[in-house]
């Protein structure tokens, strides 16, 4: 079965981006590559392991795939950090589950957001790719808030295949991305 925004992109955005940029090839018109989901844990506290491997369950739940728990690669005294200690989780989609989280965040969970007023439109890191940070895991249905043990954030990363942020901010916007208005 073919993701919605797969459809969507091949139909659709790749002809919005080829008239608005004039690209002179279809390969040059941007797509997604993939999309990284990650989560830390602050470790000056004490958290414990359950509440971490539950986290990374409801990142697994959200993101439609397994997650991987991250590990400190060195110590540091002040934040009781010990090299070795397990810290947080990632998973990296692609493919059609890719695009299939990319539809349940635009059209689903973001405006399940209190007082949502769009993302914004300066996370692009000058390479076309975009970071978003979401404060609360429970936006998404897939995760049970009476289950929940700690509201933790995440953040997200798009990358795409575009050169400049203005092409991938094009690309995400036909995606239905709901930007931030800024105020003059």
């Amino acid at each position: 079965m073919i993701a919605r925004f797969r459809d969507t992109y091949k139909n659709e955005v790749t002809g919005k981006l080829q008239e608005e940029f004039a690209y002179g090839n279809r390969m040059q018109i941007p797509g997604l590559e993939k999309i990284h989901l990650s989560l830390c844990l602050d470790q000056r506290q004490d958290h414990g392991r359950d509440t971490l491997q539950s986290l990374a369950d409801e990142l697994s739940d959200i993101a439609g795939q397994r997650t991987v728990l991250t590990k400190a690669k060195k110590s540091v005294a002040n934040f009781k950090l010990r090299e070795g200690m397990e810290i947080g989780a990632k998973v990296t989609l692609r493919g059609a589950n890719m695009y299939e989280f990319l539809e349940r965040l635009v059209c689903i969970a973001l405006p399940r957001i209190r007082d949502f007023r769009g993302v914004n439109p300066d996370g692009f890191d000058g390479r076309g790719n975009y970071n978003l940070g979401i404060e609360d895991q429970t936006i998404f249905p897939e995760v049970n808030p009476d289950k929940t043990k700690k509201i933790q954030g995440f953040n997200i990363t798009i990358v795409t295949s575009a050169n400049t942020d203005a092409e991938a901010r094009a690309l995400l916007k036909h995606f239905g991305m709901p930007y931030a208005v800024k105020n003059a």
